[in-house]
């Protein structure tokens, strides 16, 4: 079964850069173009991580990041922010964000760190 990745930024390019990056890699990929959409798309189909940008219109990533972890809290949630916004990613760490990425980001490593999550979350715990 595919991994399923929703990529959430208000910026277009970005959304089909990581759109064309996963499904390449074998994801299933659906994107949102703001935390309320993100939301709501996390409450119809629960993903297997989510790379969420932090400045968004509506609904910003820290504000997304609480539901969705209030929602569900075992999903991963990877923060990407611009740099300069650490005291919003240390809040995002506290909330409960796994880890966080700076724009502009390597997209191979963002990439690896999507797997390294992924693997740590299929590994059962005992």
């Amino acid at each position: 079964m595919k991994n399923r990745v929703l990529v959430v930024d208000d910026q277009k390019g970005i959304r089909r850069l990581l759109e064309e990056l996963f499904t390449k890699e074998g994801y299933a990929v659906s994107l949102a173009n703001d935390g309320r959409d993100c939301v709501e798309k996390v409450k119809l189909s629960v993903p297997d991580i989510i790379l969420m940008d932090m400045k968004m219109p509506n609904m910003n990533g820290l504000e997304a990041s609480r539901e969705v972890i209030r929602y569900n809290a075992s999903i991963p949630i990877i923060m990407m922010t611009a740099y300069g916004e650490m005291e919003v990613v240390q809040k995002a760490l506290e909330a409960g964000v796994r880890k966080y990425v700076t724009k502009p980001f390597d997209i191979i490593e963002l990439r690896n760190l999507v797997e390294e999550i992924l693997a740590e979350k299929s590994v059962p715990e005992g």
